[in-house]
């Protein structure tokens, strides 16, 4: 069983201690040159602060010493948040390679996979449950490197990758109340609290960025968290909720990646094309964006909690209407290409050609 009280006082006191630290971090970035000035590529047009994320490390740690001092458990995590956290701290001061960064992260995720962490299998709809045996370790680091980096990726816009990653979090932390896992439960509110703290200074008009030290972190926090042995003990929580519950991160990345091989560019090239770039190019604001990504988390958050409770036949129709509903994120947004149209063209829904448009406005 889980008490709701300490968890209340847990998120409550990382809220508190994220709000009072970010305001020093962000005195601490500029006194060490840990900033990020605009770009072609950027949507902000003035130098901010980086290194945000630093203020959700140190809330995250400090509440994890007030609330879960004993637990030894979990130190293969906080070793591996630790390595990652260097890792995007010298990214945000002096700009290391892809390769540096994806070695780091590497590392990180190797040791907390040798300490336990690992993903043992998957249930699916009729398929049943595929146990993983010794893939197990390559696939769980592969898990957390990519989510790790989905949630860098998506970092493109104010309170943004917070944002989602606070959906996240929440998501999570509910999920596991409801099984009644205490551990589970106090580290995604730990979490939840120092992310929310921060956001509160990274929301649009944004007075600081997390950085690759809080997109890093954050994104590693979650990988590990969403399929850690937290979880075992319960067969529906699975692979397959994480991935519906970071839907938008995992979406964002895997059509960056299809994007590249399909232009024939490296997967670490920058582009506008993400989802956030694509939503802005439709007319909405910056902070319309932000929010819009905000209710296709909720959506699949939602949709996460309901595949835990779902029959066969349920979690088969959840399955298949997420499918549709991402299709049309796709088309709709021109995720992938402007042409790409499929299932809007097959119901008759048609864009009008930028050039039609300017001749009717002309009339």
């Amino acid at each position: 069983m889980v008490h709701i009280t300490p968890l209340i006082i847990a998120l409550a006191a990382c809220f508190v201690l994220s709000l009072v630290l970010t305001p020093m971090v962000k005195k601490l970035a500029f006194a060490i040159g840990a900033t990020d000035k605009p770009n072609a590529r950027k949507v902000h047009q003035k130098i901010m602060p980086r290194l945000g994320g630093l203020a959700i490390y140190i809330s995250f740690i400090l509440g994890y010493l007030i609330f879960m001092p004993n637990d030894s458990n979990t130190a293969p995590i906080l070793i591996g948040a630790t390595m990652i956290t260097l890792i995007g701290m010298l990214d945000d001061k002096f700009i290391l390679s892809a390769k540096i960064k994806l070695i780091g992260q590497i590392a990180a995720a190797t040791i907390t996979v040798l300490g336990g962490i690992q993903i043992d299998f998957v249930t699916l709809p009729f398929t049943g449950r595929i146990e993983f045996g010794a893939w197990a370790i390559p696939i769980t680091i592969l898990w957390i490197v990519g989510i790790t980096n989905a949630i860098n990726l998506i970092d493109g816009l104010d309170g943004l990758a917070a944002g989602v990653s606070a959906i996240a979090l929440f998501t999570i932390s509910m999920i596991a109340i409801s099984m009644g896992n205490p551990l589970s439960a106090m580290m995604g509110v730990l979490l939840l609290g120092s992310t929310l703290g921060f956001l509160v200074f990274n929301f649009h008009p944004a007075k600081i960025f997390m950085g690759d030290t809080g997109a890093l972190f954050l994104g590693y926090m979650i990988a590990v968290l969403s399929v850690s042995g937290l979880f075992k003990n319960v067969a529906l929580f699975s692979l397959i909720v994480p991935i519906i519950i970071l839907g938008v991160p995992i979406l964002d990345t895997t059509f960056a990646i299809i994007r590249r091989i399909v232009q024939r560019k490296p997967l670490s090239a920058p582009d506008k094309f993400h989802l956030h770039h694509c939503l802005l190019n439709l007319g909405f604001s910056h902070r319309q964006t932000v929010i819009v990504i905000y209710a296709i988390s909720g959506i699949f958050s939602i949709t996460g909690v309901l595949y835990t409770e779902a029959t066969m036949w349920g979690s088969a129709i959840l399955i298949i209407s997420l499918a549709i509903l991402i299709e049309l994120i796709v088309e709709i947004t021109g995720l992938i290409s402007e042409r790409y149209r499929p299932l809007l063209n097959m119901i008759g829904f048609t864009k009008e050609p930028d050039e039609e448009k300017r001749k009717r406005q002309h009339q």
